[in-house]
């Protein structure tokens, strides 16, 4: 079984960490003080566990917090309307977008305020794909966060103007060239389960260099570089391309509990009440901002 260093701790490791002896790691595991795993006889430490697990134990005194305050720095996955709102509310918070999985650690290491992020994952006791909300609790458990919903999404295949090929599936792909976005997205993700589920081995289909944010996605199958791309129904439109719908996606907003009260957030959530955002929304096409704020997670 192949373990991945960047995920979890050994005993040595884990000793350095809380500079200790290697012996204390293994008489805390032994009474289960700390979060552990056991492969054929090792002893690994799952690194999120042992985030949380540390984060439980920080004594507070005085007016201090036990976690430094996050920069006002939005992460994780590029959104038009999010984009857009976050420039007209003049909240604030600065951009660094490079995909859902790299803004969940961008949040977890304190580096940004919020993140934004849409991971396709199966929902419980049935076929239809859940979004965010499992892969929030298994990385942050026992965590301030909060989950809310920022909008759904029309997801679907950006072609060319009147879909001269006749791209209607993702079985249709195969032979075709293909722009994939960068191993950290949320869309690369979900791209790889929707080829599983359609049978078709990635190798089946010629694959560009992976574009980095939905708008490079559009712009590439308009260069004529590709053939099709997964995108949002709002960039194809803005783009005059031609779109096949295959779903719809949430794209929620992951914030840590206390940065939710502070200004710079405040501002933004005030913002995305009024009309003016709504109409943007309908501008845009594609979205469904019905239920804006509805909260996913709450952690503890």
């Amino acid at each position: 079984m192949a373990v991945n260093s960047d995920l979890y701790l050994t005993t040595k490791e884990l000793a350095d960490l809380l500079r200790v002896k290697e012996r204390k790691v293994y008489e805390l595991a032994a009474a289960a003080d700390v979060p552990f795993t056991r492969v054929t006889g090792k002893l690994l430490f799952p690194r999120h566990l042992i985030e949380a697990w540390l984060a439980r134990h920080t004594e507070v005194s005085g007016d201090l917090t036990a976690l430094p305050d996050p920069p006002p720095v939005a992460a994780g996955s590029q959104d038009p309307l999010l984009d857009w709102a976050l420039r007209e509310s003049r909240c604030g918070i600065a951009t660094f977008f490079d995909g859902s999985l790299d803004g969940i650690e961008r949040l977890a290491r304190r580096e940004a305020l919020f993140c934004g992020m849409h991971i396709a994952e199966p929902a419980d006791g049935g076929d239809e794909r859940g979004w965010n909300a499992a892969r929030v609790a298994t990385r942050f458990p026992m965590m301030p966060v909060v989950l809310t919903e920022w909008a759904w999404r029309e997801r679907g295949l950006i072609v060319a103007p009147d879909n001269p090929l006749g791209i209607e599936t993702v079985a249709d792909l195969k032979g075709r060239r293909f722009v994939p976005r960068q191993a950290k997205a949320g869309a690369q993700h979900l791209f790889h389960d929707l080829l599983s589920e359609a049978d078709v081995p990635e190798s089946a289909l010629t694959l560009e260099a992976a574009a980095r944010t939905e708008h490079d996605v559009a712009i590439t199958v308009l260069n004529g570089r590709a053939d099709a791309g997964l995108g949002i129904a709002s960039v194809a439109r803005e783009y005059r391309l031609g779109f096949v719908p295959l779903l719809r996606e949430r794209f929620d907003i992951l914030v840590w509990r206390r940065s939710w009260f502070e200004g710079p957030f405040q501002a933004l959530v005030a913002f995305c009440q009024t009309p003016a955002f709504r109409d943007k929304a309908e501008e845009l096409g594609g979205y469904d901002v019905s239920g804006f704020g509805t909260v996913h997670y709450n952690g503890p």
